[in-house]
């Protein structure tokens, strides 16, 4: 770490090269902060610093309410509601809408059906649904590409309820049935050896 007199001067010109590489406690208030907290510099004697926010609070300091140094960088909480999109992700990938529906998904993450679909909309311009289909075609193209599986059980393990759903979902994105895109897959390389 750099020397007291370099560290005071990033914190005073509010650098944020130094966000989340350093927290400034301010010994009067018992806070801590991040080097780019608006509030205003207090004095150098009162100041001291930390490498972490987990240092400073170890030091008896608390969290500054305005900068939010528990959110800095490297932290879930930085990222904001992309961390509940990357969680919704994890868990529709593992499931979670092949067997429930959104409000159960969103209930998991601790947010609102709703607003769980707004968070979808702003950062993947797709609704849950709309990924959670996605996903299950992707699931199932894989499976009729590398299998000879029949069609109701590559729709079981693609998180399809029915053989009937995977047909309407390929009918909708592929324009054909997924037998057809099975028969394609398996003339391509017959096709190649001639």
């Amino acid at each position: 770490m750099l020397d007291f007199a370099a560290q005071y001067e990033a914190f005073r010109r509010r650098d944020s090269a130094w966000d989340g590489v350093v927290f400034v406690a301010v010994k009067t208030t018992g806070v801590y902060c991040r080097p780019v907290c608006p509030a205003r510099t207090p004095l150098a004697r009162n100041v001291s610093f930390y490498r972490s926010a987990a240092a400073a609070e170890r030091g008896g300091f608390r969290p500054c309410l305005r900068c939010r140094p528990e959110t800095a960088p490297f932290c879930p909480a930085w990222k904001g509601t992309r961390t509940t999109v990357e969680r919704a992700l994890t868990l529709i990938e593992s499931g979670a809408l092949d067997r429930g529906d959104v409000d159960e998904l969103a209930q998991r993450l601790g947010v609102g059906s709703r607003h769980l679909s707004r968070l979808f909309a702003e950062h993947l311009d797709a609704s849950p649904l709309q990924v959670a289909l996605s996903l299950r075609i992707r699931r199932a193209k894989h499976l009729l590409d590398g299998t000879d599986l029949p069609i109701g059980l590559i729709a079981e393990r693609a998180g399809f309820s029915s053989a009937r759903r995977l047909t309407a979902a390929f009918a909708r994105l592929y324009g054909k049935p997924p037998s057809a895109v099975r028969k394609r897959a398996s003339a391509s390389p017959k096709t190649a050896t001639r």
